[in-house]
């Protein structure tokens, strides 16, 4: 089986310039990402998929293959992933001469995901025989869906979801929202269908360190601090 890890790191990006490539404690962000692939004992191969030759030279010099372009029209800012995969999927298939039979995307604004990480993800995949597994955080419980509120036409709080408000903590369903994510394991199958979540979607539960996900400048100095630290 044929297990292509894909990290996906375009050269726009606005609330951080160039932020694939942004230093973080001594590294470039996507080296953290290129070494958790790498270090996987899953992943047949890892390519690093990108419109830009800086992002490329980087991804080359920490390893991972970057044996094309991405074209400008799958690089727009509301460009959606699939095109992006089916894109990859195809161009190894006719110019690659390799056949993906399972495809990990790996975001590289997840430098605290591990290779153990992926792993763990890529074993669930194969041992339930899902479509789709996606690393996801336990929602707190001060966001759980049963504790939002929201204001009615008099500016009173509401509860957000119909019926009482559920107030004890131990009463509160456990949530999940994705990390970023950090991986997303998806069959060949599932995205020639058009689809990244298949019907069977598993979640794979990372915890909140780990799920760190790079958005804003913020979010940059506070991986700083735990990479530091930790």
């Amino acid at each position: 089986m044929n297990i292509l890890g894909l990290i996906p790191a375009r050269g726009g990006s606005k609330a951080i310039p160039h932020k694939n490539i942004a230093p973080l404690a001594g590294k470039p962000l996507l080296a953290y990402t290129c070494e958790a692939a790498l270090g996987s004992q899953y992943l047949t191969r890892v390519l690093l998929n990108t419109d830009d030759p800086e992002i490329a030279a980087v991804g080359r010099s920490c390893g991972v293959e970057v044996p094309f372009m991405r074209p400008a029209h799958l690089a727009a800012d509301d460009t959606s992933m699939l095109p992006v995969l089916q894109h990859t999927l195809d161009w190894l298939e006719t110019e690659g001469d390799f056949h993906v039979d399972v495809l990990v995307l790996l975001q590289p604004t997840s430098p605290l995901r591990r290779a153990e990480h992926i792993d763990a993800a890529v074993e669930l995949l194969l041992s339930e025989g899902a479509d789709t597994v996606v690393s996801v955080v336990a929602v707190p419980h001060h966001f759980n869906p049963v504790s939002v509120m929201q204001r009615d036409e008099q500016g009173y709080l509401i509860p957000y979801l119909p019926g009482e408000m559920i107030l004890r903590r131990q009463d509160k369903p456990r949530v999940y929202a994705r990390n970023g994510p950090a991986v997303l394991a998806i069959r060949r199958a599932t995205i020639e269908q058009g689809q990244l979540y298949g019907d069977r979607t598993l979640p794979y539960e990372m915890d909140s360190i780990a799920s760190v996900d790079i958005d804003s400048p913020e979010d940059l100095a506070f991986a700083e601090f735990l990479l530091k630290n930790r």
